[in-house]
């Protein structure tokens, strides 16, 4: 299965690439913006990691294009940005799932493997064609139980042939599928490959060819002749289970293993890692060994540049492009440090990026911050390992208790508003195409204000002072909804004029009247008139934005149904108040075991489970809806304190489509849910 990965740092792609190549997928690598957008659109790939920072086109442009070109392969991030609003920003842009860096490896191959999962009708553990096995679990083919060892490319092929038995494939279509985007093999290559894996069948002992030839088109998978009972000729079969696939996905997806066929009371044991998988993650984390001793080598160009930056500030001559560089590199090695093994190492560089951001306090006392800082990234990349293999507690001590100043924004009206964003109420629901807000008011601060904090809550704001400019506005380019001030010094007609007009000619159009002016008869006016709601000035921008999004979701009621399972009384009423808020429908339960007769009466759109209750586990109510023929479907996302890695991938085995941890950050969840039903509903 092939993925595209857009990453800038060579390390963190390298380190990637490994663990990818060595799980059995076929990875295409670029290190800018716009090559990885030109490659997205040339190929058919399964799936895209993507940075967020990167060189000419950054991975939120990348991502929000792609989707307005109705580009459906499923996305997931990869940033040091880790705010509740970045994450926010990155699936309001249309990405899947959002990961931090420094990042765990097997809770990445976890993430992978649910979303390319998306889409699938039922999932395969084993491919089979009479006494061949291809178990995609282990990534091991059998034959007559006799293990086969096959190259990257005949496994590749193999895979491709079993998953799709009526699909013939020329060569060309091969090589786009079954070898990464950086080869450039003639198409004699194919035939080479097929050579090889026929080879080596016949010396397992298969007296049949499996590959058919089909002249002047390409191969197939020739019929098996041979079937007992009413077995379907050419279909996956799932290993104790009775069920057969009959649907096959054009382009592939390598499925995480589920449990099905087991019974319940064996779901919460984690089965032992094959030796395949053992050897597979050893030699991972012998690379990243061997990778993490060059990076030490190389560490004295990033101190020394810092070291540059860290003189100059104090002495108050740092110039912006040196602070740039600085940032930069910091922000880099955030994402090298946690992905080679070393996260206390990517913990100091954080603290040491937010410190060169800062340009509010005084130069030397954050160069002293920074200085301390760079001396102990030192002490913990290159000194940090103790006689006994383990970070010194000092070190551990010190930066788990350094507190360095806090960095502002650029603009304090943009950190005003990202605080009243985590504090109150979450974007708007619309990922792939914001919404347009008009504002139509003379106050500048007020608009100011508004222009700046909307684009943190995902709105389009555009601002006119006067009704001939907004007659003209809405005329050309009719916006989402309207924020209408009634008073305007310089006109003699007022904004009820306008009003009247829209109700008339754009009665689609909510508009939201935003006021100085408070009397009885002019409020029962704006209501006659049509108005939506009325708001009296003086009103902070968060609150007017927050009233502007309850508006659009009324106006544009999304149906879609959502069942919430947890026995926290308390989580039930936030997510309940919470979904009603976003014009969900929502239904809560306590008792797990009202579960099903609960989900046949109420019929939801999405699930979410909470991993440990008393009765039935979410695991174990997961289970069973991923076992049946009506819900096998339905997204599932999970709901847990638990933030082990233990847990994390024991949900994503047993079929979650996504995982949140408590505490809720309502912004995250509200965008995941939201993305995650638009899905569904397309």
């Amino acid at each position: 299965m092939k993925i595209l990965l857009i990453e800038d740092h060579q390390c963190t792609t390298s380190t990637l690439s490994k663990l990818l190549v060595d799980h059995n997928y076929v990875v295409d690598a670029t290190n800018d913006g716009e090559t990885g957008l030109r490659l997205a659109k040339a190929y058919d790939y399964n799936l895209i990691l993507l940075d967020v920072l990167l060189p000419g086109l950054d991975g939120i442009s990348i991502c929000r294009q792609l989707r307005s070109e109705g580009y459906e392969v499923p996305i997931l991030m990869l940033t040091a940005l880790d705010s509740s609003t970045d994450r926010v920003m990155g699936l309001d842009a249309g990405a899947d799932d959002y990961v931090i860096k420094p990042f765990d490896f097997l809770e990445l191959i976890a993430r992978v493997r649910a979303l390319l999962r998306r889409g699938r009708t039922i999932l395969a553990e084993e491919l089979t064609w009479e006494n061949l096995k291809l178990d995609l679990k282990i990534r091991e083919v059998t034959y007559n139980e006799k293990r086969l060892h096959l190259t990257p490319r005949e496994y590749g092929l193999l895979e491709l042939l079993l998953r799709n038995p009526q699909r013939i494939f020329s060569r060309s279509a091969i090589l786009d599928l079954v070898w990464p985007e950086g080869e450039f093999p003639g198409e004699e290559a194919v035939t080479t490959q097929i050579k090889g894996l026929r080879r080596k069948l016949k010396a397992a002992g298969m007296t049949k060819d499996l590959i058919e030839t089909v002249y002047g088109l390409g191969y197939r998978l020739k019929e098996e002749r041979e079937k007992t009972g009413n077995e379907d000729i050419g279909k996956l079969t799932i290993e104790n289970s009775k069920l057969k696939i009959q649907k096959f996905d054009p382009f592939p997806i390598t499925p995480s293993p589920l449990p099905y066929g087991k019974p319940l009371a064996r779901l919460h044991p984690i089965t032992p890692p094959s030796q395949s998988r053992i050897e597979a993650e050893t030699e991972v984390m012998a690379v990243v060994a061997k990778m993490r001793e060059e990076f030490k080598n190389s560490l004295s160009e990033q101190i020394e540049l810092f070291e540059r930056a860290i003189a100059l500030l104090a002495n108050g001559t740092l110039d912006n492009t040196l602070r740039q560089k600085a940032t930069a590199e910091a922000h880099r090695l955030i994402g090298s440090l946690g992905s080679l093994g070393l996260p206390e190492g990517s913990k100091v560089v954080r603290q040491i990026e937010q410190l060169l951001q800062n340009q509010t306090d005084a130069d030397r006392s954050v160069a002293l911050q920074i200085k301390e800082l760079v001396d102990l990234l030192w002490q913990v990349v290159v000194k940090g390992q103790g006689e006994d293999g383990e970070m010194g507690r000092n070190e551990q001590f010190k930066i788990q208790n350094y507190s360095p100043t806090p960095p502002l924004s650029h603009s304090p009206r943009r950190a005003m508003a990202r605080l009243y964003i985590s504090s109150h109420s979450p974007t708007p629901p619309l990922p792939h195409s914001s919404p347009r807000l008009l504002v139509i008011d003379d106050d500048t601060v007020l608009t100011e204000h508004l222009k700046i904090e909307g684009m943190a809550w995902g709105l389009q704001v555009e601002v006119v002072t006067n009704l001939t400019a907004a007659r003209k506005v809405i005329a050309d380019n009719p916006p989402d909804l309207i924020l209408l001030d009634l008073t305007f010094p310089s006109t003699t007609e007022n904004g009820l004029t306008l009003l009247a007009e829209l109700t008339k000619q754009k009665p689609e159009i909510p508009v939201v009247v935003f006021t100085a002016q408070s009397q009885l008869s002019l409020r029962l006016e704006v209501a006659r008139l049509g108005a939506d709601t009325f708001l009296h000035k003086p009103m902070l921008a968060d609150r007017i934005l927050q009233t502007v999004i309850k508006v659009l979701n009324q106006t544009r009621a999304v149906k879609a149904k959502v069942m919430v399972v947890d026995d926290e009384p308390e989580i039930l009423n936030v997510l309940s108040v919470l979904f009603s808020y976003w014009g969900l429908q929502v239904t809560t339960l306590e008792n797990s075991q009202r579960f099903w007769e609960t989900l046949e009466a109420f019929a939801p759109n999405l699930l979410i489970l909470d991993v440990n209750m008393p009765h039935f586990s979410g695991l174990d109510l997961c289970q069973v809806v991923r076992n049946d023929s009506r819900w096998g479907e339905i997204p599932i996302l999970f709901l847990s304190a638990y933030t082990d890695i233990e847990t994390v991938s024991r949900v994503f085995a047993m079929g979650a489509d996504d995982y949140v941890s408590k505490p809720i950050v309502k912004t995250e969840l509200v965008s995941r849910v939201l993305n995650r039903l638009q899905r569904v509903q397309k």
